[in-house]
């Protein structure tokens, strides 16, 4: 729904139905900025889909009326809405033509109509409903609409997603869309078709970012997506422009700004120019590359019931477990994970310490203790969880060799790599790196300390993923993406990286990890590759603001814009 701003004229359309259908408020500053960006002739054809009750329709009335003064002759542009909800349909049209305004307002979902593509104009601010709460019929129409311009959505997509699509087929070629927007456009896999779709049908694509929150009381934060020259593209940039809040945007200075691909997340337009710039001077000369170039992240075993394949050591001894049908492993979870080597006496600590630092998986015929305990699980239906019922033996887990580096993929603050001196298998609650035979040496003594460095901490913000509860996600194939120190790089540091270890490892021990990486950007970033002190600074104010973001969004219930 559009995001109205006048107190609705049924008392029975509740805040918490408004909420079930993504309805909320819109400032009306923000309304007219939209709307004046993309109304531009008195004779404008102007539509709100979703329309609430006519924010945006209402400030296209006034631009068409303060346009119509200027013309040849009176305004001739026309106004028209869609809208679900029968009874907001009905104030929309009681608000308009109390203004004195002539519109016409379809009651319908959005998705089922058909796009004409008759209008200069589209604006307005699309339902926000997630994906849990968006389903049937409700997500196998908008998925229908997008793929009407040939866009696939995922089932992970919220209804903004197809809405972005759709709305803009109903553009004229040369047609301006002008939407209020999560700035998950910026962040999500699953808007990468979107991304793709409005670069290459735009002329122009311009994003407008807060620092601050738009909405009062609500967490989730939004971009202004201006649109302009329908089927007049394709771009290969974005105009980017920042303000502080709705009150600055007639102060906001843009800039241009280029994404890696179309489909690619464009996090990085986030950064400031002086970080951008810090960064393209990194990366140009090799001296930093992609965690890829040092060989391969994977995901860790699988097991299908941690809690009853995984074992502390007093576990094993009360069943009777041997050692040969054990293996050992990093506990589940990633907290001891946090430092710079995960070594043998780290992990007899863990063992003492009641942690489950054992794998049952016995490799043959299963000795009578054994049995008794996969008799056990099967008295409980652990077999017949998905992981076990598809393999065969059910409780034979499948074997992933130990990895050179582990690399924890949920994080509060940022994904770490620890060198697996301890030679333990790893579970899926970890990712583990298998360093390419000519770089093992050097990736195991220095790439975990190397890596803790402001560009490689604000490039994770860029290609991981925020999730639940303000963490950060990092999946194998975004790791793959990961810039950090080339080896070049690293073995020529060897000496300064290797005598400040423990300097790194006390300041990780207590948590600060932003001081560790002051450590090691004064060696490579400032000593090495010789920035001056105004871009790290950059990196680490960049890196700052990204996770401070990530954090707010993850804090508190999730609203509307």
């Amino acid at each position: 729904m559009a995001h109205v701003t006048t107190p609705s004229l049924r008392g029975d359309d509740t805040a918490e139905r408004r909420k079930a259908r993504g309805a909320f408020f819109t400032p009306p500053a923000l309304c007219d900025y939209v709307v004046d960006w993309a109304v531009r002739s008195a004779d404008d054809v102007v539509l709100e889909p979703s329309c609430g009750e006519a924010a945006f329709l209402l400030s296209a009335a006034e631009r068409l009326a303060k346009l119509g003064t200027t013309a040849a002759g009176p305004a001739a542009g026309e106004l028209h809405g869609v809208e679900l909800h029968e009874d907001s349909a009905e104030d929309a049209l009681g608000l308009l033509r109390s203004a004195g305004h002539d519109a016409r307002v379809k009651v319908a979902d959005f998705f089922t109509v058909t796009p004409q593509p008759v209008y200069d104009a589209v604006v307005g601010n699309p339902p926000y409903v997630r994906y849990q709460g968006f389903n049937g019929d409700n997500r196998t129409r908008a998925r229908a609409a997008a793929m009407r311009a040939g866009v696939a959505l995922t089932g992970l997509a919220s209804s903004w997603a197809a809405f972005v699509v759709h709305s803009a087929l109903f553009l004229k070629p040369g047609g301006r869309l002008g939407l209020v927007l999560p700035a998950e456009l910026l962040t999500v896999n699953y808007a990468a078709e979107v991304r793709r779709f409005l670069m290459e049908r735009f002329r122009v694509v311009r994003l407008v970012l807060f620092t601050e929150r738009v909405f009062p009381g609500v967490l989730e934060e939004v971009v202004l997506l201006l649109a302009d020259g329908f089927d007049e593209g394709p771009t290969d940039h974005c105009e980017l422009f920042q303000a502080r809040n709705v009150d600055d945007l007639p102060q906001a200075v843009g800039r241009l700004w280029r994404p890696a691909a179309p489909e690619s997340k464009w996090t990085a337009s986030l950064l400031s120019t002086e970080a951008l710039a810090a960064v393209a001077r990194l990366t140009e000369h090799g001296q930093f590359g992609i965690l890829h170039d040092w060989g391969e992240t994977t995901l860790g075993m699988v097991t299908g019931n941690n809690r009853y394949f995984t074992m502390s050591r007093e576990a094993a001894e009360r069943h009777g477990i041997s050692r040969s049908e054990l293996l050992r492993i990093s506990p589940p979870g990633s907290r001891h994970l946090r430092t710079l080597t995960f070594s043998t006496p780290a992990w007899r600590e863990l063992g003492a310490a009641g942690s489950a630092t054992y794998l049952f998986r016995p490799p043959g015929e299963p000795s009578p203790q054994a049995q008794r305990y996969i008799t056990s699980g099967e008295a409980v239906d652990v077999h017949h969880a998905y992981k076990c019922r598809v393999r065969n033996p059910w409780w034979r887990v499948p074997l992933v060799p130990p990895a050179d580096l582990f690399l924890t993929y949920m994080n509060a603050d940022t994904p770490r790599l620890s060198t697996n001196r301890a030679r333990v298998h790893h579970l899926n609650s970890v990712h583990g790196v298998y360093l390419k035979p000519e770089l093992t040496k050097t990736g195991m003594d220095l790439l975990p300390i190397g890596s803790l460095n402001s560009m490689t901490l604000l490039s994770a913000e860029t290609v991981g993923r925020a999730y639940g509860g303000g963490m950060l996600k990092i999946e194998p194939k975004e790791a793959d993406l990961l810039p950090v120190p080339a080896a070049e790089l690293l073995e020529n540091a060897r000496a300064e990286l290797t005598a400040r270890k423990p300097q790194v490892a006390r300041a990780l021990s207590n948590g600060r990890v932003t001081d560790a990486a002051a450590i090691v950007d004064e060696v490579l970033l400032v000593d090495h590759l010789g920035l001056r002190p105004s871009e790290v600074s950059a990196l680490r104010e960049a890196h700052a603001e990204l996770n401070s973001r990530r954090v707010a969004r993850g804090a508190g219930p999730r609203g509307a814009r």
